[in-house]
């Protein structure tokens, strides 16, 4: 009945508007605001079509040939052949960043992007739609065998790499591309999608591919906007400071009114904090720059809540919540506390890259309060940012480990402002070169000034602890007793990461400690500052003054434990780096007192202090992600568990991240993630880290829930099979073992009921978690 319905609504539809497709030649403008039925074909058939089929490859600056279908916006601008990540470029290259680069069809044209859709009035509208001739060159060319009996995809094939050179054919061009590649049709590398899907795929772009806005919201969400525009856009001086430094910190924010959404339901409507030449009450006109704190060459700035237009995707998603609380902490934290703004900063390069400077009429104390009371936001800004994308970006952090926070409120720190001011000339980061750097001289000047800071640093830290007793765990901030940003994991995938609440995993082989100026320099130098379209050189320093935050927070960690077993710790991280690396970690941050915490030994200092740790920050950790919760059933606990004490050849065997469905007769399903933590022997080689691996050393964490936005593989379990399940994991010896483990228990990228299983696995995702959900990314889907 849905179907035939369809179908008359499509032929009605082609009938209405042949008269559309007579126009004068020229770019149609597709949106539709007046045909009610249009409207809706777009927003609740074909968007959700994109959706679940195509924006799981085609999202974000990673989408080949930088094809977007997360909006009727990406529809429009099409595709291009040009690479977004590309760490070889001498000169940074033009920005196309979709909703800010340009604002119509035209504009995109003039930035070398062509039509997906047809755009000749004079020519059948399939035939000129390389949408369709992609879907329909898969269609004719299915690999049926293999889907039937979930076989692995011959390697000739397809080219699943993520390096390989994106082949992005044009109209004139797909007649080569489909006799040359025959077999890459879309989805690429996946199963066709459901012919009653391609059916109407087909005759929306046989009408001309109507588009439709999102509909209006009701008036609740205006009068919330007005509330948070009237706060950002205050006249005094000190509030068009701190609102400039809220926008930086939150521009790439997917901000949501949970007050106004249904706790149990998908987030109605995302925001952006967005700068604007209009105040409130006008229609936005938006200020698009390369960097947040970029000239915005107008007298004033006015902030505004921009709604976000485009399908949520896991990837980028930042959630961050809105509401009166948060509002009322606001106010108290930057208006009421009382300090003076004399001067509004200027935005000259040197020193909007640089919030030490910049921001210097805050006080240290209330901007460190602001990062770490959304911590994990604040770090996930890099590791969903632009940033995200790439091994060269990530290879700076290990696979696993645990961060915690310098207490805002510790004692010897009060005077960090005067310290911090004195000082700030050493803390410029590499973004202040902006996009176009060089290589060599570039990284001398800032290891030069990381290292007199790092002296400066601990001279200051020596000179306090001798009027104290030493560092103990009061030098920890813990969450306020409540907080969960108190402490967090990272889990790295090889070239993305995930961040999550809690101690998650098992004990890590490192831990950071992060202070005030290690926090605000993560965020500037990889969030606010880094471009993803520049040069070889802005990349590679980037790259490498994150080693240099990543030591000084292991060395924060180090601080807290007995002085030998600094030294031996250090050579376990360090294993086989230059004798150099091993000075930076520990000279420039020597800290001369032993800590004051009482240690039964030394043998076992680490893992005490961990429990120390755990202890104190007992009111603040999430168990979201421990398999010892209650909501995980206990046969699941036990059998999962042993996947935990796995190390060695099987866990090496194991994809990055995967994916488990466990079905319940009962009705009692659950997902969980399975991450392999690869060992390095160190990670301060910037083009050598296969030859610092340690396979010997993996090992596999389980968690419940979604952990990650890139799945290399996908199971399909019945809670009776569970154990046979792990047992094969347990005994894997080589490829030709997991192989077998895929064939009776993966959904393969050429299974038959792939799409299905990805419904359901996204309808999973989304009734767990509503406020964290997006489309997950099958790009790193394994062919194994």
């Amino acid at each position: 009945m849905k179907k035939s319905f369809l179908f008359l609504l499509c032929c009605l539809l082609v009938a209405c508007n042949t008269h559309q497709l007579s126009q004068p030649d020229s770019i149609p403008n597709r949106y539709v605001t007046h045909a009610p039925d249009q409207e809706q074909l777009y927003l609740q058939h074909i968007q959700p079509i994109l959706d679940k089929r195509c924006i799981v490859c085609h999202g974000c600056y990673d989408a080949p040939c930088q094809t977007n279908l997360t909006s009727p916006e990406g529809i429009n601008r099409g595709a291009s052949k040009q690479v977004i990540y590309n760490g070889t470029r001498f000169i940074a290259d033009p920005l196309t960043r979709l909703f800010e680069d340009a604002h119509n069809v035209q504009q995109w044209r003039e930035k070398g992007f062509y039509p997906i859709l047809n755009e000749s009035r004079d020519e059948e509208p399939l035939q000129s739609s390389l949408i369709y001739r992609m879907l329909e060159l898969k269609a004719q060319n299915s690999f049926n065998d293999i889907t039937t009996h979930n076989k692995k995809i011959p390697d000739d094939i397809f080219n699943f790499s993520l390096d390989t050179k994106n082949t992005c054919p044009d109209i004139d061009q797909f007649e080569h591309y489909a006799a040359s590649h025959p077999n890459w049709g879309m989805p690429y590398g996946l199963p066709n999608i459901d012919p009653s899907e391609f059916r109407l795929l087909k005759y929306w772009l046989q009408i001309g591919a109507p588009l439709a806005a999102l509909p209006k919201l009701p008036p609740a969400y205006q009068e919330k906007i007005r509330t948070w525009e009237t706060f950002l856009n205050g006249d005094t001086k000190k509030q068009r400071l701190v609102a400039r430094y809220i926008y930086e910190h939150l521009f790439l924010g997917h901000l949501y009114f949970d007050e106004l959404e249904n706790k149990n339901k998908a987030i109605q409507a995302y925001f952006k904090i967005v700068r604007s030449r209009t105040p409130p009450g006008q229609p936005i006109n938006l200020i698009s720059t390369r960097r947040p704190y970029d000239d915005p060459k107008v007298d004033r700035v006015y902030y505004r809540l921009q709604r976000v237009e485009q399908s949520i995707i896991a990837k980028t998603h930042l959630p961050y919540a809105l509401n009166n609380d948060r509002l009322k902490r606001y106010k108290t934290l930057f208006l009421e506390t009382p300090y003076r703004v004399d001067k509004l900063p200027e935005y000259k390069a040197e020193l909007a890259a640089n919030p030490f400077k910049t921001f210097l009429a805050i006080p240290a104390n209330i901007r460190f309060r602001f990062m770490l009371e959304h911590a994990k936001f604040t770090i996930n800004g890099f590791i969903k940012g632009s940033v995200c994308r790439g091994q060269v970006a990530l290879n700076v952090i290990n696979d696993h480990f645990w961060v915690f926070f310098v207490n805002p409120d510790q004692e010897a720190l009060a005077d960090r402002d005067r310290f911090i001011n004195n000082h700030s000339d050493q803390l410029n980061i590499p973004a202040e070169r902006q996009s176009n750097a060089s290589i060599i001289s570039h990284w001398t000047k800032y290891s030069k000034l990381q290292a007199a800071y790092l002296k400066e640093k601990a001279s200051l830290l020596n000179e306090i602890l001798e009027q104290h007793a030493g560092l103990n765990l009061d030098w920890i901030w813990n969450g306020d007793g409540h907080n969960q940003n108190a402490a967090l994991t990272v889990f790295r995938h090889f070239d993305s990461a995930t961040v999550v609440e809690g101690l998650a995993g098992q004990t890590p082989k490192t831990a950071w400690v992060i202070d005030y100026p290690i926090l605000e320099r993560i965020h500037y130098l990889l969030v606010a500052g880094f471009d993803v379209y520049g040069n070889i050189g802005h990349q590679l320093s980037t790259r490498l003054y994150m080693d240099f935050l990543r030591m000084e927070s292991e060395f924060n960690f180090l601080a807290l434990l007995p002085s030998n077993v600094r030294t031996t710790l250090r050579e376990y991280w360090y294993r086989g780096a230059s004798k150099t690396v091993k000075q930076y970690v520990y000279g420039y941050a020597y800290v001369k007192k032993e800590p004051n915490i009482l240690y039964p030994d030394t043998q076992s200092a680490q893992q005490f202090l961990y429990t120390q740790l755990k202890q104190k920050l007992s009111g603040a950790l999430s168990s979201r992600y421990d398999l010892q919760k209650n909501s995980v059933p206990v046969h699941h606990r036990q059998l999962l568990q042993k996947i935990n004490t796995l190390q060695g050849k099987a866990a090496n065997i194991m994809p990055e991240m995967g994916l488990l469905f466990v079905v319940d007769k009962n009705k009692n399903d659950q997902v969980y993630t399975l991450l392999r933590n690869s060992a390095h022997a160190h990670i301060s080689s910037l083009l050598n880290e296969e030859g610092n691996r340690l396979p010997e050393d993996d090992y596999l964490t389980v968690l419940p829930g979604f952990v990650g936005a890139y799945p290399d593989a996908l199971w399909l379990v019945e809670s009776e099979s569970l154990n046979d399940f792990v047992e094969q994991i347990h005994n894997l010896e080589n490829e030709t073992g997991y192989s077998e483990l895929m064939h009776k228990f993966g959904i393969r990228r050429s299974h038959r009921l792939f799409w299905q299983f990805s419904d359901k696995l996204h309808k999973t995702f989304q009734l767990l978690d509503p406020v964290e959900y997006g489309a997950l990314d099958y790009n790193r889907l394994e062919n194994r």
